[in-house]
């Protein structure tokens, strides 16, 4: 379907009915002839899915049937483009109701036209309202997320729900190893491209606005790659030195294995191991780019007898699957696919991750367990359980300035826009 905004209501469709993501949906989709505007509609929808489907209610005179939800969708896009966009009004009407058509749904044009125009007369008042509807509506998030967050951080959790509605900053990290950042920033301004240095990791350039990636200068030159500076600091905190050999579990799609390789040069062994080929594939498309060296493995870190030679690490990195929660700005679709439930049976595999890994680390080393998540239950309450189970293991507490100390672990919160996502680290040593 070309149609931009009927497309768009189909994959929102397909989201509430519980089939794949905003990632895998836009991965056919790439020739769209509309691909910026339709990332805009999905990613916008899903960001303030709730509001959008609050001020429907609104303005509805009687529910939607259940199974008319591509109709549901269609009007939550039309609202996000009357909010949200520049586009002119009378355009983002007529073209939502047009829509109805390439949905095989013409007897909604009326309906469409009629919800539409009544939020354009009544958008001062319904605008109003929304923040007399609850946090849940004015932050757009779920139920159960507001609740978990704000007893986590309950003097930080509106901050931190602010901040996950924010469109995300696009970040560099520079290979020091063949640039400084000072050199990659004047080649920024050379290129009029505006950009700002980070404040926690010494590799990372904030880009004022984001650009397509093979437009960024330097990136196919290996100078510089994409990843939130929240990353970036990992390579410092595991204390690499030369002759060590380091196992990234769960490393596609490489960001990590590549700082570190460019971190530390001369490393005895570098492993990469991940639960799925295909994104180990793209993986070693980043590794070739920067002319690194690591073996990729395809595995179960749940499982190392399947993979392990038996050889003792001296560093290990968990990047462990996580509820995503720190990254909901980058992801905001996980708002209407993440539950408690699920993130219920991510801490289980977290805790066999964790289990299953502690052999592999030799005596005195190091392994850093970290998510994405802003939830303790991932990563402090984690750590604890696992300390509380594990005799040879000790918490090394981590020396910065930056983020939360919270008992067992640093975290950071979700940033602003120029700010790094929202991450926990917590440094084990075997003893």
């Amino acid at each position: 379907m070309n149609d931009v905004r009927g497309t768009a209501a189909n994959i929102i469709t397909s989201l509430l009915n519980g089939n794949g993501s905003l990632t895998s949906a836009f991965k056919d989709l790439s020739s769209h002839p509309e691909i910026s505007l339709l990332k805009e509609l999905c990613f916008g929808t899903c960001r303030w899915f709730y509001l959008l489907e609050y001020l429907l209610n609104q303005l509805l005179s009687s529910p939607l049937r259940k199974k008319e939800v591509e109709i549901k969708c269609l009007l939550l896009v039309g609202l996000y483009q009357l909010r949200e966009l520049s586009i002119p009004q009378h355009a983002v009407i007529n073209e939502t109701v047009q829509s109805a058509i390439a949905l095989r749904k013409p007897w909604a044009k009326g309906l469409i036209n009629a919800v539409l125009r009544n939020y354009q007369r009544r958008a001062i008042e319904l605008d109003a309202s929304i923040s007399q509807a609850g946090p849940q509506i004015s932050l757009s998030c779920a139920d159960w997320l507001k609740e978990e967050v704000a007893s986590a951080w309950p003097l930080k959790w509106k901050e931190i729900l602010n901040h996950s509605n924010y469109r995300p900053p696009l970040t560099l990290r520079v290979n020091l190893g063949k640039k400084s950042r000072k050199d990659v920033l004047v080649l920024l301004t050379k290129n009029k491209i505006e950009a700002v240095p980070g404040r926690l990791a010494h590799s990372a350039i904030y880009l004022k606005r984001p650009m397509p990636a093979d437009e960024i200068p330097g990136l196919q030159e290996g100078w510089v790659s994409i990843q939130d500076e929240a990353s970036q600091i990992v390579p410092d905190i595991l204390q690499l030195n030369p002759q060590q050999s380091v196992l990234d579990a769960c490393a596609a799609p490489g960001g990590k294995t590549c700082g570190i390789l460019e971190s530390e040069h001369s490393l005895s062994r570098m492993l990469s191991l991940d639960f799925s080929g295909s994104r180990l594939e793209r993986m070693a498309e980043n590794l070739e780019r920067l002319q690194l060296k690591s073996t990729l493995i395809t595995g179960d870190a749940r499982s190392p007898g399947e993979w392990w030679d038996g050889q003792l690490f001296d560093r290990i990195l968990l990047d462990a699957p996580c509820s995503a929660t720190g990254v909901i700005r980058r992801h905001p679709d996980l708002k209407i696919l993440r539950t408690s439930d699920e993130v219920t049976e991510l801490e289980k595999i977290q805790s066999e991750i964790l289990n299953s890994l502690w052999p592999c680390l030799r005596e005195d080393g190091l392994l850093l367990y970290t998510t994405c998540s802003i939830l303790p239950r991932e990563n402090n309450l984690q750590i604890k359980r696992f300390l509380e189970s594990t005799n040879n293991a000790k918490y090394e507490g981590i020396v910065a300035d930056w983020g939360v100390e919270c008992g067992y672990g640093r975290q950071l919160l979700t940033g602003l826009r120029d700010g790094p996502d929202g991450f926990f680290y917590s440094l084990l040593r075997k003893v």
